[in-house]
């Protein structure tokens, strides 16, 4: 008999199962840059290809976790993450060179979806009636831990060292993720509870028939230029500050911001969702991002790049938070699993070459040229703006 759970308890056990993926995924590469850089000889290129390898990882397998989440439910597809999560952390605390790191970063991806795409759809299963607001807490708790934990690992790496603080977290990943996975499940699951009902099947689209529609490739090209520009500030905030001539502290103080907004700013983006249209939210917090990055290069001042840094990682954030509630409005929740696992095909297969790796290599090859890098990035913010105004919400989709 399953155990019986208020909606909210769900909504906080989706939460914590999230932080930990999210914390190493946002966080570690860019506070294990330089250390990857030092002792491995690593490239800037080459410490960029991690976070394409973490959304290879994730891509690969987030199609099929929406497949299984329905066969075998969405608490133990979360226990399989928990441990992949942590065991891969335990690994990475032994990596003897970057094509370790590499492992650890395909693992953490992969555990990321075992976690990210149950934790979404139970979330606004549970409450249809606040999707975004829902899918903005959770994807708060994604974003936001790097933010929590950045200057925690930070702190730690300067006094306990890398395989301490890279085991110590791989632990604590593994025994908060199995805790909390215990009480993740669909409402379906209890014909008791007195959560709203789930939109039925009559009432969505299939996957053949999102895949047929406008609204799904403006979509998925939105995953791609905004994903990509958003996923490069994860490597190149503290490389930006230490080219600048600010110390490590001060310069993870850009990728603190960065994540402050890129946690915080997605129950705000998704809350404003629910409010004024979901197009409208993505397509104004991309503006925003896209004209910071123009501009960044050119200003000087700690705070000044801090600033410009939040309100790009606002944009990132308001990508994950308000993407799948669109989604769902345009293509129902029945097949919601599959459809934004398609979508986010976009995000791993083509915004990390895109967007960390190419733009590594750039940096490699212009000798740090940051201005050039950041105006690409914000142009594909600006992009991304424009596409995401073309996808309407379910009443107004047309095939």
């Amino acid at each position: 008999m399953p155990v019986k759970s208020p909606r909210a308890f769900i909504l906080i056990a989706c939460a914590c199962a999230i932080f930990w993926p999210g914390s190493f995924i946002f966080g570690l590469p860019g506070v294990l840059r330089q250390h990857w850089q030092q002792v491995f000889d690593a490239s800037g290129g080459a410490v960029g290809g991690t976070v394409f390898f973490i959304l290879t990882g994730a891509t690969c397998f987030m199609y099929l976790c929406g497949r299984l989440q329905e066969k075998y439910g969405p608490g133990r597809l979360t226990s399989i993450g928990a441990v992949m999560c942590g065991s891969s952390s335990i690994w990475l605390s032994q990596a003897e060179n970057m094509i370790d790191v590499n492992i650890w970063a395909f693992s953490v991806g992969v555990s990321s979806a075992f976690v990210y795409l149950p934790g979404l759809t139970v979330v606004q299963r549970w409450y249809p009636e606040r999707r975004g607001l829902v899918a903005g807490f959770f994807n708060m708790a994604f974003g936001l831990s790097a933010a929590v934990m950045s200057p925690i690992f930070s702190i730690l790496l300067s006094k306990w060292g890398y395989e301490a603080v890279t085991l110590a977290a791989g632990c604590a990943a593994l025994a908060i993720g199995l805790t909390v996975s215990a009480l993740i499940r669909f409402p379906e699951t209890d014909a008791s509870t007195s959560a709203p009902v789930t939109p039925s099947e009559s009432n969505s689209r299939s996957v053949k028939e999102a895949l047929k529609s406008r609204e799904f490739w403006c979509l998925w090209f939105t995953w791609v230029f905004a994903g990509a520009a958003g996923a490069s500030m994860l490597v190149l905030a503290t490389g930006f500050g230490l080219a600048r001539g600010l110390n490590l502290a001060d310069a993870v103080v850009l990728l603190t911001a960065f994540h402050l907004t890129n946690g915080c700013g997605r129950l705000i983006s998704g809350y404003s969702s629910d409010r004024i249209g979901r197009s409208r939210t993505m397509a104004m917090s991309f503006a925003g991002a896209g004209f910071a990055y123009l501009i960044m290069p050119h200003l000087v001042g700690l705070w000044l790049w801090g600033a410009l840094a939040a309100v790009i990682g606002f944009g990132f954030g308001t990508l994950f938070a308000v993407s799948g509630p669109l989604a769902g409005d345009c293509f129902g929740m029945a097949h919601f699993g599959a459809i934004f696992g398609l979508i986010f095909t976009a995000y791993g297969f083509v915004s990390g070459p895109l967007g960390p790796w190419l733009s590594g290599y750039i940096l490699d090859v212009t000798r740090g040229n940051y201005t050039l890098v950041f105006s690409y990035l914000g142009l594909m913010y600006l992009v991304a703006a424009g596409l995401i105004l073309l996808v309407q919400p379910w009443r107004e989709c047309r095939m």
